[in-house]
């Protein structure tokens, strides 16, 4: 198994490893709604396309649910414990 431990706060994704991880997915699966970021801006989430959701994360790491685990071509947003012991068995 290969890790690759990234700081994408220090090493921001581009818009196209963005869409490359997303793989045809809305961009609200890799979006961190939750996140204190999101909630300062004020915006309303149903209002918000993916191309603005994109844009956004690229503005603000911060807004990327974490973790991303990508396991073949199979990419998982936000997993919690639980979920990354059941994807690792």
């Amino acid at each position: 198994m290969i890790i690759n431990d990234r700081d994408f706060f220090k090493t921001p994704f581009t818009r196209a490893e963005i869409e490359a991880l997303l793989h045809g997915k809305p961009a609200a699966d890799m979006f961190s709604f939750r996140s204190p970021s999101f909630k300062a801006l004020g915006l309303e989430q149903e209002k918000l396309n993916d191309n603005e959701l994109i844009n956004l994360m690229l503005k603000e790491p911060r807004l990327i649910r974490r973790p991303i685990v990508k396991l073949g071509k199979m990419v998982y947003f936000g997993a919690d414990s639980k979920k990354l012991t059941e994807i690792l068995q």
